[in-house]
């Protein structure tokens, strides 16, 4: 049986909190927001496979632990870890990608509302989802266009294609990412197609959005939309900026940076952010580390979906900063 296998990995994380947390199956199902009889139905189904054998086994009981651990430290509702295996980062960005689509498919129901940012890591999850079940949801763009130079990587495309994947509506959001000033900002958000569509992204029931890094630059998609300069990131870490989540820049101590960006932003704020119910947080690799733990630290992230060395390392900071 192979490690990668997200729902191997599904089954591992049942079994910890049953056998070795000893929650009852209804405090499992509520957690994971499934039926009971689906939560019985899984620890057969580890029984039957080996994974439970009186202990749960190898990497899947150092990532199960990564996982609560994660879900402790930083009092999220949820962290789904994959195990690395020494896989290059293109390859961990894709498992995580199959990993949240598999976990996104559980969560969504009928009419809800899906919003979404634009990353690497959002287009792998949207593409995992080629042969998804018809949800009939809502997907909206939660910011505005990158303009990159892959357009299928960009919000529109990545709105389009996974409400057609999920036999849902969606909703563009027809305005660049950055306007070019405060003033032509406050006139865009004016209108009444942009402003429709910002709040209909602020009453998202689920949000997935990526997480971006700082430095080095290529860890950065705004950086990679060609937005930002590297002068300019080097202007955002010399603040203490490690991380953006949908374009907002934030310390280690997941503290919102006062930058002159923010003001030109245009998309779902900050703060509505925060009031959506489930933001589902997509990132990894052990470069990436810093951005996850000031994600976390911000409480913007409900839901975290990363890769082992990354999760090892953000914990790792977390105890050097006691």
């Amino acid at each position: 049986m192979s490690t990668r296998d997200p729902h191997l990995l599904k089954l591992a994380k049942v079994a910890q909190l049953y056998y070795m947390e000893n929650l009852t199956q209804a405090n499992i199902s509520a957690q994971m927001r499934v039926s009971r009889s689906q939560i019985s139905r899984w620890l057969a189904e580890a029984r039957e496979l080996g994974i439970v054998d009186i202990r749960i086994r190898g990497v899947w009981s150092e990532v199960g632990q990564l996982q609560t651990a994660i879900e402790r430290r930083f009092a999220i509702k949820e962290a789904l870890v994959m195990a690395s295996e020494n896989r290059g980062y293109a390859q961990i960005i894709q498992g995580l990608g199959v990993l949240a689509a598999n976990r996104l498919m559980n969560l969504l129901k009928s009419n809800m509302i899906l919003g979404i940012s634009w990353s690497t890591g959002v287009y792998q999850v949207v593409s995992a989802l080629r042969t998804a079940r018809q949800k009939r949801v809502t997907v909206v763009q939660l910011v505005g266009t990158a303009g990159s130079v892959n357009p299928i990587l960009d919000g529109p495309d990545l709105t389009r294609w996974l409400a057609q994947t999920l036999c849902g509506k969606y909703k563009y959001l027809p305005a660049p990412l950055l306007a070019s000033d405060v003033a032509s900002h406050d006139a865009i958000v004016r209108q009444p197609v942009i402003q429709e569509t910002i709040e209909l992204a602020a009453k998202s029931d689920i949000a997935l959005v990526g997480i971006g890094g700082v430095w080095p630059p290529t860890l950065s998609s705004l950086f990679q939309a060609k937005h930002l300069t590297e002068k300019d990131l080097q202007a955002i870490k010399e603040r203490g900026g490690v991380g953006d989540v949908c374009g907002y820049f934030y310390d280690t101590q997941g503290q919102l940076l006062d930058l002159d960006i923010h003001h030109r932003l245009i998309g779902v704020s900050w703060q509505a952010l925060h009031r959506i119910p489930l933001v589902i947080g997509v990132a990894g690799g052990r470069e990436k580390a810093s951005a996850i733990w000031g994600a976390l630290r911000s409480h913007v992230i409900d839901c975290l979906i990363t890769d082992s060395d990354a999760a090892a390392r953000v914990l790792e900071l977390a105890d050097n900063d006691l």
